[in-house]
């Protein structure tokens, strides 16, 4: 399928690494400008200097520190005080692992303002164009475990559920303007997040990290883990005119192959 987002402008979270920049790939080479965020600057350099330029795009980057919610509000705000977006893919680094017994109220405090008030104020900042434009693409990465909690993810489990709620509820409301909000539920892509939450799982079960992928794969319907630039292709589909009827949804993606709709 041939998606072209020319001239549209694309604002996609976390993205020096991993989905967060095989999303953003994506769309600059579906013709998107994009803006990259994250809180390494030379990173964010070395992807903008290759990303492609040939349907007239101009990429740009945002330094951020989306665990400090008072200092990512004053840099988003100021963003947003001089650029507009039409695509926004809320994105961030997950909190950190552990099931209920080892987190407290500063833990999921921590996590609420890096997953849920962070999606929220960026989407307020970047709504108030897509309304004036009747336009608009706001896609939530979010995580499988929404829809059945993973023992070890108490505070991802907790937060992303939230934000898929909150933003159920916002697609009907700017749904008239031309605006559609869709969050995917990531399963297991092949990132250094992953590599992270198996070693905590390993070191659990007491067993080897080979043995924490091996059954991580075998639960997969295509049999392995998936490639982030797939994830890119689903994300480019959402944000373009292609899917400007699907909205409100929590779609379910794992090891490239959609479980369901």
């Amino acid at each position: 399928m041939n998606i072209s987002l020319k001239g549209k402008k694309a604002l996609v979270g976390g993205s020096s690494g991993g989905i967060g920049k095989a999303v953003a790939i994506q769309l600059a080479e579906s013709g998107a400008s994009v803006t990259l965020t994250s809180h390494s600057a030379s990173k964010l350099q070395k992807i903008v200097s290759y990303l492609p330029t040939d349907q007239g795009q101009k990429h740009q980057y945002l330094v951020v520190d989306f665990s400090d919610f008072r200092a990512y509000q004053d840099s988003i705000t100021e963003y947003f005080t001089h650029n507009s977006v039409d695509i926004l893919v809320n994105n961030t680094q997950g909190p950190s692992a552990g099931n209920t017994l080892e987190k407290g109220l500063v833990d999921y405090q921590e996590a609420f303002d890096l997953l849920f008030k962070t999606t929220v104020r960026t989407t307020e900042l970047a709504l108030d164009q897509m309304i004036k434009n009747k336009w608009g693409r706001i896609i939530n990465v979010a995580s499988v475990s929404v829809k059945e909690p993973l023992s070890y993810l108490a505070l991802s489990n907790t937060l992303r559920a939230a934000v898929v709620t909150w933003a159920k509820s916002l697609a009907t409301d700017v749904g008239p303007s031309g605006i559609t909000v869709n969050s995917i539920l990531t399963g297991y892509f092949d990132t250094d997040r992953i590599a992270q939450l198996n070693a905590k799982k390993a070191e659990q079960l007491g067993i080897p990290q080979e043995d924490v992928r091996s059954d991580m794969e075998s639960k997969v319907p295509v049999k392995r883990i998936g490639k982030p630039e797939e994830y890119g292709y689903l994300t480019a589909f959402l944000a373009s005119e292609k899917a400007a009827y699907i909205t409100g949804t929590q779609i379910p993606i794992d090891g490239g192959l959609l479980k369901s709709l």
